[in-house]
Formats: C-alpha cells, sequence, structure tokens
C-alpha cells in the first residue's frame, strides 16, 4: 500500500514536466509557400507611420549590422529600420550582410519605428 502512494505520488510529479518538455511547434508542419507575396517597402512605412501605427507587414532586403542580441539593422534599399528577431526564431544556416531575407513581422511607428519580426525566410 505505501509503495503504491508513493509511485503514484511520484508519477503525478513527474507528468508535467514531461508534458512541458513537448515541442511547442504543437505537432504542426511548417508552411513552404513559394507564390507572391506582397512586400512593403522601409522608407513607405516609416512615411506613412505616427505614434498609434501597427500593422503587419512582410518586407524584403538585409540585415545590415546587429546592434543586440535579438536586434537589427535592416535595408531593403530604400531605407533602414529597427527590427527585432522574435526568441524562437532558428537559424539553421548563419547569415551575413549580404544574406538576402523575407522578415513576417508587425511594424510599430512612433519616435523609433521598428519591426517586430515573428519568422524569417532565407531567399
Amino acid at each position: 500500500m505505501k509503495n503504491t502512494v508513493i509511485a503514484t505520488i511520484a508519477v503525478l510529479a513527474i507528468a508535467p514536466t514531461v508534458a512541458m518538455a513537448k515541442d511547442d511547434n504543437h505537432g504542426q508542419s511548417s508552411i513552404q509557400f513559394n507564390g507572391p507575396v506582397t512586400v512593403e517597402k522601409v522608407d513607405a512605412l516609416i512615411k506613412d507611420s505616427s505614434m498609434f501605427t501597427e500593422k503587419d507587414v512582410v518586407v524584403e532586403g538585409n540585415l545590415l549590422r546587429q546592434t543586440r542580441a535579438d536586434q537589427f539593422i535592416f535595408s531593403d534599399g530604400s531605407g533602414e529600420i529597427m527590427v527585432e528577431l522574435d526568441d524562437d526564431i532558428r537559424l539553421t544556416t548563419p547569415i551575413d550582410q549580404t544574406t538576402k531575407v523575407r522578415l513576417f513581422g508587425e511594424f510599430e511607428g512612433g519616435n523609433k519605428p521598428e519591426i517586430e519580426v515573428e519568422h524569417l525566410v532565407v531567399l
């Protein structure tokens, strides 16, 4: 009886840990879409921004330089903007300032406009 109670308590204590150790992807596969995508220009985003501007955007260009662990200066040739990469973004290959990327994220206007990047695709 005593062993049964101890075994039950041990299982109940370990079960939440095992459940939380699962993959965050929740069994969903990544979608690989190769069709057309509407891409925004950085200069147009900055020009049309105000303190309350927030919108989902897709931009293509290069990460020019790293300013912090998760922040970069991005340029598409028309202008430069600060981008902050989500903690979930993992790259399988190294990139540099010549690597063309497509960024999916949320543009936030204001004094220091930036894009909070949720997904990055190396082109």
